[in-house]
Order: C-alpha cells, then structure tokens, then sequence
C-alpha cells in the first residue's frame, strides 16, 4: 500500500530542511519515502509518495502533522 500525499508550503528549502530532519518520524510510523515531487505550476506545493507498512500508524502521523498546522492530505492508495 502507498500514501501520496500534498504539503502546501510557504518555503521549499526550509520545508525540505525539517522534512530531512524528521525521517526517523516517519520510520517509526512505518513509512518509506518512494518520490517526492514539486509541482511546476504551484509552487507551494509538494507531493510526496510512501510505501507504507502499517496503515494505522501512518494515519496517526498524517493527524499529528495535520495538528501541528502542516497543511497535508493524504491518500491511501494500492496498485491495481
């Protein structure tokens, strides 16, 4: 199962900066980044694509991150 999500952004490399800080978070909620993208027409926004190995611990992360005011949606997605 994978997780895509979108993260609005006000500044890409600060973003990016605390996005690499945070990689063992999101380990512990059983995600592995695949891909991230920026999207060429919108700027603020960033997608990004996991493998995920324990759905409810990815969307108690997706909540967290959601608290903590990091504009995010996620979808949960399987490969038909």
């Amino acid at each position: 199962m994978q997780l895509l999500t979108t993260i609005e952004v006000s500044d890409f490399d600060s973003f990016k900066s605390g996005f690499d800080a945070e990689a063992e978070k999101r380990m512990q909620a059983g995600l592995t980044l695949l891909q991230m993208w920026r999207d060429t027409n919108a700027a603020r926004s960033v997608m990004c694509l996991f493998d995920v190995n324990d759905r409810d611990k990815a969307e108690a992360w997706l909540e967290t991150e959601a608290q903590t005011g990091t504009q995010i949606t996620g979808r949960f997605l399987r490969t038909a």
